[in-house]
């Protein structure tokens, strides 16, 4: 991979603070308000809905099934963190505000100076890469955990594209690697609308990693060198529905796992699938949505495998319900959830405190 030598010389495990302890008070469940991009309505000129995970946390509230106090403050990926995957070149890049408002697709951003863009864009991108990476940990520690955000599935070491700047998914695995010697294989599903090209291309050579796609054939970004790395593919045509999407989900969900049995499961749960959604092109409803991510946790679950959850696609304003419904979902299959419980007259303050990351300098040091 062409990071490598950028790369060279560079420490494999540098001192961070996302992989501090987490309290068992705790559900594995990562958000941060700076998740949400507001600057200006300049957001609203993508058709990704830039306020979806503040939402999904909204509707998971409403329900009481999380509260500010039992949930994961997710952490900003450093730039250190950020170059265990991706060159230097490519993260000075980024300075530039032609390169974001390339890779995110709005265009006004070109007019706007770096720091306002780096502030106000590139930091929510950032958040949510370091709650990609904090889940990949709690993951492995929970048997589950979920990514409110996350899932830049287009991004790789040295590209951005597709509204992805940063390869959180790439980088999740990479600390696991480095990190957590009870991991040696690792595989990706990806059922995402889009084809992953970006984790496809880090881990094109990389035998550790299984990758299974399904995607739209016909659409976004195509990228047949990518497609190389993935080991089991199911490429889907225009319209599909629920009957035979899901049919195909369990199928090579089931096959993949027969195939390989990793030590984790990164699961990009994008829900641009959706039946009308703008760039997906299928015909899935939202029932069929829940019912897919029951058979991915089911079949994790089965196994005893841990599962990450990374949100990924989805380009409709009912999207963040059909997320947060589905995650009820999952509590109710007692697929997820029950593995946190408050302290006995604990307050949501003292709560809140406790699942924040712990403090740099205590715990934050390499695993």
């Amino acid at each position: 991979m062409s990071h490598k030598e950028d790369n060279e010389g560079k420490r494999s495990c540098h001192r961070t603070d996302l992989y501090a302890n987490i309290p068992r008070t705790c559900l594995p469940i990562v958000y941060h308000p700076d998740y949400n991009i507001t600057f200006m309505g300049l957001e609203k000129l993508h058709p990704f809905d830039a306020g979806k995970w503040g939402k999904v946390i909204h509707f998971l509230k409403e329900e009481q099934f999380i509260t500010d106090g039992n949930i994961v403050e997710a952490r900003e990926a450093a730039e250190e963190d950020l170059l265990v995957v991706h060159t230097r070149r490519y993260l000075n890049r980024l300075k530039w505000s032609l390169v974001v408002a390339t890779i995110t697709e709005i265009p006004p951003l070109l007019f706007l100076p770096n720091f306002l863009v780096q502030r106000k864009v590139l930091r929510p991108l950032r958040t949510q890469t370091g709650g990609t990476i904090m889940a990949g940990k709690l993951a492995v520690e929970r048997g589950w955990a979920i990514n409110v955000g996350g899932g830049f599935h287009h991004c790789s070491s040295d590209r951005g594209g597709g509204f992805c700047a940063y390869a959180d998914i790439t980088l999740a695995i990479k600390f696991l690697f480095e990190r957590v010697e009870a991991i040696s294989r690792v595989t990706i599903i990806d059922l995402d609308a889009h084809q992953g090209n970006g984790h496809e291309r880090d881990f094109l050579d990389d035998r550790r990693v299984f990758i299974m796609d399904m995607y739209n054939r016909y659409i976004y970004p195509g990228d047949g060198y990518a497609k190389r790395a993935i080991k089991r593919k199911v490429e889907l045509d225009w319209g599909t529905e629920d009957s035979e999407y899901l049919q195909k989900v369990e199928l090579h969900m089931e096959g993949t796992l027969n195939e390989v049995l990793p030590d984790v499961i990164v699961y990009n749960a994008g829900t641009d699938i959706l039946d009308g959604d703008p760039l997906g092109g299928l015909s899935i409803s939202p029932q069929g949505i829940i019912k897919r991510d029951e058979i991915v946790f089911r079949a994790a679950k089965r196994r005893g495998i841990p599962i990450l959850m990374v949100t990924s696609g989805g380009y409709q304003k009912k999207t963040a319900r059909i997320i947060a419904d589905s995650i009820l979902n999952l509590h109710r299959q007692g697929l997820i959830g029950g593995e946190a419980v408050e302290g006995e007259g604990s307050s949501s303050l003292v709560t809140h405190m406790m699942c924040s990351p712990a403090s740099a300098g205590s715990t934050s040091t390499a695993v």
